[in-house]
Parts: structure tokens; sequence; C-alpha cells
């Protein structure tokens, strides 16, 4: 079963389901030019299979679409976007998250 992930913006959160049923979420308030991720959760049942990562990253990708930066306030995105070189371009820093 592969696990999908989406941008459920009434509740500014990206979601990963399996089977259709949500087993994370990532939090998030967006601006005009950045979002800021401020949680990340995954089901206890689900800890350790990769949710997570697969969950940043599909967000992150989103926010390069959209062209906005990224900060980082929740602990998870911050060390995962450190281990992604590839994604620390995304990064605004802190102090001007709005």
């Amino acid at each position: 079963m592969s696990a999908q992930v989406r941008d459920d913006q009434d509740a500014s959160r990206y979601v990963i389901e399996l089977g259709g049923q949500m087993v994370g979420a990532a939090y998030y308030k967006r601006f005009d030019d950045h979002i800021v991720f401020t949680h990340t959760e995954v089901d206890e049942g689900h800890q350790g299979e990769g949710l997570a990562g697969d969950l940043v990253q599909a967000a992150l990708d989103d926010a390069r679409t959209a062209g906005l930066r990224v900060v980082a306030l929740c602990p998870y995105v911050r060390s995962w976007m450190q281990r992604h070189p590839e994604y620390q371009d995304l990064q605004k820093a802190p102090q001007s998250a709005g």
C-alpha cells in the first residue's frame, strides 16, 4: 500500500494517508512568500516506516513549486532539511518569519 500526501489547506497541514486513512501530518502557517512548518507527527503505529520523511519531502517539493521559502520551526523538518542539502536553498531565516 503506497502513501499519498495532500495539502489540507483548510486545516493548514499536509497529511499523509495510507489506504485513505490519515496517519500523519505536517502543520504549517502560510504567508505570501514563505511557509512556516510548526509541527510534524506520525501515528505511533506507523513510526519508523519513513512516512514522516515522505511527508516532509512532498511538502517541501510543493513549497518549491509554489516559489515559497521555508521556515522550519518544527525540529523534524529542520533536521530533515539539514540531512538533505538539496533542500537547504529553500530555507528562510526564522527571525524574518513574519
